[in-house]
């Protein structure tokens, strides 16, 4: 009964993700043709994002690890772990006055209607081509230096092995700090590992524990920012808290 009830709440998603996509596409598609525009249109992203995230019945609890705060006047590299397709909707909600780019896979692209809007919003790169890549640095920093910040899941994808906590880092969220001199805003998403894997069977909703773990400032070396946000990220996911 439970996984009947499990896959109804995963066919809940894609019917309430349909409609939301369908409601907000024409305002995010028209304001995301000029970037002057994006910050209006990164306004209609976070309701997208907000709707979805509550929509499917979680909520979270801030648990803030430095005495550090975010300038609303300064884009950030952001990164976190990347357990769920969920982890995408949280920085949209904890970042009402940044404008964020996501860094994503160019095979979405391939969705219908969301593939239209994604490609316009996100900087795309294809995993299997190093000029891609490469390229990521310079479009990001382009979106960085007209106000935005990008959003960077370091682990590069979701393991398959389920029993890793938390997997390597790629080096591309630190050499685009170092780089390009922009701070790093460190996250922790715990929870949705189990509360939304990517197992359909499987998942519930709940209180995701976000840990705001640092701001690590670029002028380290990328070898010791890539190396403390590993390790502050890993202690929040093993971590005992009440």
């Amino acid at each position: 009964m439970r996984t009947i009830l499990v896959y109804l709440w995963r066919f809940w998603m894609v019917v309430m993700g349909t409609v939301l996509t369908i409601i907000f596409f024409f305002p995010v598609y028209v304001l995301s043709i000029r970037q002057k525009d994006y910050k209006t249109c990164y306004f209609f992203i976070r309701l997208w994002a907000i709707a979805m995230f509550y929509g499917m019945g979680f909520r979270y609890r801030l648990i803030n690890k430095t005495n550090k705060k975010i300038n609303k006047s300064q884009p950030y590299v952001i990164i976190s772990n990347h357990t769920s397709i969920m982890d995408v909707m949280l920085p949209c909600i904890l970042f009402p006055n940044h404008p964020l780019c996501y860094v994503g896979k160019k095979e979405l692209v391939k969705i219908p209607v969301f593939g239209t809007v994604y490609k316009r919003v996100c900087v795309m790169v294809d995993r299997n081509s190093a000029r891609s890549r490469a390229d990521v640095y310079r479009r990001c920093a382009e979106r960085m230096q007209k106000g935005q910040s990008i959003v960077i899941f370091p682990e590069g994808g979701v393991p398959d092995d389920t029993s890793i906590i938390l997997d390597n880092f790629k080096d591309g969220a630190f050499i685009l700090a170092t780089k390009h001199q922009f701070p790093i805003a460190v996250y922790t998403f715990r929870g949705l590992k189990e509360m939304f894997p990517f197992d359909n069977s499987k998942g519930y909703p709940g209180v995701v524990k976000v840990f705001f773990n640092d701001i690590l400032t670029p002028d380290l070396s990328l070898k010791t920012l890539k190396e403390t946000a590993y390790e502050e990220i890993r202690l929040s996911l093993i971590e005992k808290i009440e």
